[in-house]
């Protein structure tokens, strides 16, 4: 199978060579279109997201995406965004998954945040504070009798639509299902946000109707918030809109060690991209220092996603096995960060290896 691979910059492309040489010791009968993008390639191609990126995603219908740095001021929000969109990746899949031997205040958690991708107030619909069209926006709203907003506000909206939310709620059910997932929780401030929130539950409740096999809950995010960090073991798939979603994935990746242990994956029903969900962190790139566990484990993903079963399985348990024994793991997985017995990113890729030829 042709799989795009799209090492990134900064430690991307560690921690992705990390991942790759994982995978195909599992026996993978992949090939590897590889393919640039991020900060390093706007002077090469005046963009850091060329064009043959997408195309090779849409051609190969899958990735694995290193992270990468989003230059400041030239065109792109966010090279991630720019390709979620294009591809309509509506579904951000971060599973949250503690393994012993990790540093953390919860053990035994293991839930999964379905985040919707594509709306919401990421959705970037925004008004500047003091220009002409902020001013007639804030003058209608007035005019309309629905509140009054200060003149100097910069305004951002809010938009949920009742096919955006069927569908993203659809897909965790789904995931739910085939995952052997016992419930879905929908996370949503509908007693404030009646009309866009609020939509989103209805829209959820009536999905969940489809499922009678999955148990079905819902909870306001602050409440959810606080149960998560109290109770995280009552959790199993937790949906909801863009800007939630965002905040409770890295409040669930907190609960089980941190980014560093976090992989993820941006689906669509056409394309999917699988990636660590760390940043690129340049100040690290090239020192055979960072944890390459999230993109290990973003290919676990994908090799399920393609239907490799077994030799995802047989990759998360070789990974768990040496997080587990503590003894090739990079710094932020000891019991001290200056621990001097650390190993590095290729070191600890090479010890999953051998967990996975069956030499250690």
């Amino acid at each position: 199978m042709r799989i795009t691979l799209i090492p990134g910059d900064g430690v991307g492309p560690e921690v992705i060579d990390a991942a790759r040489r994982c995978i195909e010791a599992t026996g993978a009968r992949i090939e590897w279109e590889v393919v640039e993008a991020g900060a390093e390639v706007m002077e090469k191609y005046g963009t850091p997201l060329p064009d043959h990126v997408l195309e090779s995603i849409r051609r190969n219908r899958v990735a694995l995406k290193g992270p990468v740095t989003t230059p400041v001021g030239e065109g792109f929000r966010s090279v991630n965004v720019a390709i979620r969109k294009a591809l309509d990746l509506y579904a951000c899949v971060r599973p949250c998954r503690w393994y012993p031997g990790v540093r953390s205040s919860h053990q035994g958690v293991d839930l999964v945040i379905i985040r919707e991708n594509t709306e919401d107030l990421y959705a970037g619909v925004e008004f500047a504070e003091g220009e002409r069209e902020t001013r007639e926006l804030i003058e209608f709203v007035s005019k309309k009798g629905r509140g009054s907003v200060r003149e100097d506000s910069g305004i951002s909206l809010k938009a949920i639509s009742r096919s955006g939310s069927e569908r993203i709620v659809r897909f965790a059910f789904r995931y739910a299902r085939e995952n052997r997932r016992r419930k879905v929780t929908a996370v949503h401030k509908a007693n404030i946000m009646k009309f866009s929130d609020g939509l989103f539950l209805e829209a959820a409740r009536r999905v969940a109707q489809e499922f009678p096999d999955i148990e079905f809950e819902d909870r306001i995010v602050d409440n959810m918030c606080m149960q998560l960090v109290q109770k995280p073991q009552l959790y199993d798939v937790i949906v909801a809109p863009n800007l939630y979603g965002d905040i409770l994935s890295d409040l669930c990746a907190g609960l089980v060690g941190g980014l560093g242990v976090a992989p993820g994956a941006n689906i669509g029903d056409e394309f999917a991209v699988f990636e660590p969900t760390h940043g690129s962190a340049p100040k690290y790139a090239g020192k055979n220092k960072v944890n390459p566990t999230a993109a290990i484990l973003s290919g676990v993903m994908m090799l399920r996603h393609i239907g490799e079963e077994e030799k995802a399985e047989r990759l998360e348990r070789a990974v768990a096995d040496v997080i587990a024994e503590g003894r090739y793991v990079t710094y932020d997985l000891k019991e001290s960060p200056d621990d001097p017995t650390a190993a590095g990113t290729r070191e600890m890729a090479d010890a999953v290896i051998r967990k996975l030829e069956g030499k250690e």
